[in-house]
């Protein structure tokens, strides 16, 4: 009972989120800052998200393949590299670092 009360929570909280976002005046959403905020915000999601794939293990922090492949992306990135080939840079490191480690 408590799985579902957690679920039922969970959902209702979205739809008020959701609910609130749509409610919010026309006016604020106009604004310069506000709509910088709003550029940066996926940005910062998403950098977030793979920082903890690559970084998290459960609860603690791990250095492992992961780690190495996401620097070989970081490489490839900087050496303005087409997007396929950072994508298989980091999966040919991470590859590698786990056969031989």
């Amino acid at each position: 009972m408590t799985t579902w009360l957690a679920i039922l929570g969970t959902a209702l909280s979205c739809y008020l989120v959701k609910l609130l976002g749509l409610s919010v005046p026309a006016g604020v959403l106009e604004r310069p800052l506000v709509r910088r905020l709003a550029a940066l915000v996926p940005i910062a999601l998403l950098a977030a998200l793979t920082g903890i794939q690559t970084f998290g293990d459960g609860r603690a922090l791990t250095l492992d393949a992961r780690a190495a492949g996401v620097a070989a992306a970081a490489a490839a990135l900087l050496l303005r590299a087409p997007f396929l080939v950072v994508v298989a840079a980091a999966v040919v490191v991470t590859a590698l670092v786990r056969a031989l480690g």
